[in-house]
């Protein structure tokens, strides 16, 4: 066999792994969105459907979508993957002034584009494309997504249609679009619905859904598009299995929000108290292990004293964390509500009780204040100490993610202390609570120890691989901007 490079292609069959991925190809819907969980083959599937029409049919073409430009071109993204398939079917690639396919002996185009903003739809005024393709369509929004269905014509013979990919998002229009695929008091897909057509029109911007095309068009006088949805698990993708066997633990090495999502398909979950952290996952230890590596004490800073009016401040918290053999322990909580003096004097004597050895981090806030406060603290109370400022980043929900993960998979333990009871009603409670001064000591703890465990060592540990997404793109509860982690076929 001639092997694979860019100036000669392979010819070779390429067929759709049965089940989803083959129902996904061959659905008759106007609009087919195919997914529900990371690893189901979407992506592949979504790059094959052109393929049955751009070497046939003259004047046929595509444009496949991405929210932005770097998850197209990211090693491993769409055009990527797109390599493996295209160059097998005699197709050349053109990657500049844009990222186009041309396919003899037509010369029929695959292109692959971005909707980074909103307006940028309008880029396709007066455009006929005859398929479209949106590869993780909750990223896309929902004005983006009507105004391209409304380019979605063409004149070559073959009906038009719209092609999607995507996961789980709780929050986005299309959580709400597929609502009747979906059990609503789960989350979870309904099997017996997968791949069943239902027909849509908009009126006055509304949305109106049945059965009966033909229904709906004599109710509206309008043109009713069908819609279907068809899930898939990692489960039906045995081909990605085969070839990394590691990929079913990446995903459970998530969180708990996260497995949901991208293992089980969840498109109801989100963060709520008792999700992004829950007691039982914390176990309790009667006293600190012996062998701890590394310690570090980190401060959320409050200065309102609780007062008449100010009945509920928030706290001035100090959480101490250590290490030892891959696990985390939480050593420590001390919390303070008092002017800033009295914090002051405070901090001073918790950080000579730990002793130069445990270091000390808080968070620095934003400007010029926030390093000039850092600085004197540096200068005035820490002097002899490891005592650094870090700059927040990101929420507050996508900063727990890391510690959050851990605590799912057994690898945060505290200790036994009368301090208990206020650690885990905060950390349950979170994000909804009225406090979150402990869930941000945790997670500043956590994200500090993690960052030197991975600075240090040479091989990731089972414990950096649980945390290494802390500095990924996608660190947040929902994914974005993308958690689809490179579905094969």
């Amino acid at each position: 066999m001639i092997q694979k490079n860019e100036k000669t292609p392979i010819k070779k069959e390429i067929r759709p792994q049965s089940g989803p991925q083959e129902r996904f190809l061959s659905s008759p819907a106007d609009i087919v969105i195919y997914g529900g969980a990371a690893g189901g083959g979407k992506t592949f599937g979504l790059l094959m459907d052109p393929l049955r029409h751009i070497k046939t049919v003259k004047g046929f073409g595509a444009v496949i979508f991405r929210r932005e430009t770097p998850q197209i071109t990211n090693e491993g993204g769409l055009l990527d993957e797109s390599k493996e398939i295209y160059y097998s079917q005699g197709g050349q690639l053109r990657e500049s002034p844009k990222i186009e396919w041309s396919f003899p002996p037509y010369r029929n185009k695959i292109h692959f584009d971005h909707l980074q903003y909103d307006k940028t739809v309008n880029s396709y005024d007066g455009a006929q494309i005859c398929l479209i393709g949106f590869d993780q369509l909750e990223h896309f929004s929902e004005h983006q997504f009507f105004y391209l269905l409304s380019r979605n014509r063409s004149t070559c013979g073959i009906r038009p249609c719209i092609r999607a990919t995507a996961n789980p998002d709780a929050d986005s229009w299309l959580a709400r679009f597929i609502s009747w695929w979906i059990d609503q008091d789960t989350g979870y897909p309904i099997d017996e619905r997968g791949g069943v057509l239902r027909w849509f029109v908009r009126d006055g911007g509304q949305i109106v859904w049945g059965d009966s095309k033909d229904d709906l068009e004599r109710e509206y006088n309008v043109s009713a598009k069908s819609v279907t949805f068809i899930p898939a698990k990692l489960s039906d993708n045995p081909i990605l299995e085969q070839v990394n066997p590691e990929y079913r633990g990446n995903l459970q090495a998530l969180s708990f929000i996260e497995q949901e999502r991208l293992l089980h398909g969840n498109w109801k979950i989100r963060a709520e108290g008792k999700k992004v952290f829950n007691r039982e996952w914390f176990e309790v230890i009667d006293r600190t292990p012996p062998g701890l590596t590394k310690i570090v004490r980190f401060w959320d800073m409050a200065s309102t004293k609780k007062s008449k009016k100010s009945a509920d401040p928030d706290y001035t918290a100090g959480l101490k964390m250590g290490i030892t053999g891959g696990i985390y322990y939480v050593l420590d909580l001390f919390r303070i509500r008092d002017n800033p003096g009295a914090i002051e004097a405070a901090r001073a004597m918790i950080t000579n009780q730990d002793g130069p050895t445990v270091k000390v981090r808080e968070e620095q806030e934003g400007g010029a204040s926030g390093k000039t406060a850092i600085f004197l603290a540096a200068r005035d109370q820490f002097r002899g100490y490891d005592y650094l400022g870090v700059p927040g980043s990101g929420s507050k929900e996508a900063r727990a993610v890391p510690a959050s993960r851990a605590a799912y998979n057994g690898l945060i333990k505290v200790v036994r202390a009368p301090w208990n009871d206020a650690f885990f009603a905060e950390v349950e409670a979170f994000p909804d609570g009225k406090h979150d001064d402990i869930v941000d000591a945790l997670s500043g703890a956590f994200n500090d120890l993690a960052s030197t465990l991975r600075n240090a060592a040479n091989e990731p540990t089972a414990a950096e691989a649980v945390v290494s997404a802390v500095e990924d793109d996608h660190t947040n509860f929902f994914g974005e901007p993308d958690n689809d982690l490179g579905d094969i076929w």
